[in-house]
């Protein structure tokens, strides 16, 4: 008699021995593992937040583009978590894992703020760190970051004709009323913008459009 197929590892036996690599250092192994774990048990809420926090911890290391921890991927990981159980939005305050994804959209949300209010517009822009278009293997070449007070930067980057980058930033001002953003940079006529309830955040001339997502890992 040939002995039974042994069954498959629960969510919760995957989700352990991911933990144990995580302590031991070895974020990939470990993420499979959640992967699976989250898989395995679609329900499971730790399983997914153990998911984002160690993409979070491989977005820290600079292995954005091997393991695709793109913000929004971790945003999304996470916004599972939390509706699976709502507890762990409590522990992803205090996880440093994600201040990687602080800044985004996708946090605020969970915070309880969206684009959708129009009341909500002003502590967005600050909040989020908005990201142009990218452009081929050099990825985002355009910010902007609202600060308290009325200030803003817009940072571009530059790359020569060696491939040597540069950044340059240039400090302005701006105003929001209701959805409109008017910035105004030095020597320029203010340039007035609208942050859509979808996020995305419109010049019609002179900038383009903004999203919380920079653009990673293009060919």
């Amino acid at each position: 008699m040939s002995a039974a197929p042994s069954a498959p590892p629960s969510g919760q036996a995957l989700n352990t021995q991911g933990f144990r690599l995580y302590q031991a250092g070895n974020y990939a192994g470990a993420l499979e593992k959640f992967q699976a774990a989250a898989q395995a048990t679609p329900d499971y809420a730790l399983a997914h937040y153990n998911v984002a926090a160690t993409l979070g911890v491989l977005r820290k290391q600079g292995k954005v583009c091997e393991y695709s921890a793109h913000r929004d991927a971790i945003v999304e990981k996470l916004t599972t978590a939390v509706r699976l159980d709502a507890r762990r939005l409590k522990r992803a305050r205090a996880d440093r894992d994600l201040d990687v994804i602080r800044d985004t959209l996708g946090w605020q949300k969970l915070l309880g703020r969206t684009p959708e209010k129009e009341a909500d517009v002003p502590a967005l822009l600050r909040a989020v760190s908005w990201y142009g278009p990218g452009v081929g293997v050099y990825g985002t070449t355009r910010g902007l970051r609202f600060a308290d007070r009325g200030r803003v930067v817009l940072w571009e980057k530059h790359v020569d004709d060696n491939g040597k980058p540069s950044e340059t930033r240039t400090p302005g001002t701006f105003t929001v009323r209701g959805r409109a953003v008017e910035v105004t940079l030095p020597g320029k006529k203010p340039l007035t913008g609208t942050l859509s309830e979808t996020g995305v955040l419109t010049f019609p001339e002179g900038l383009g459009a903004f999203t919380d997502s920079p653009s990673e890992c293009d060919a």
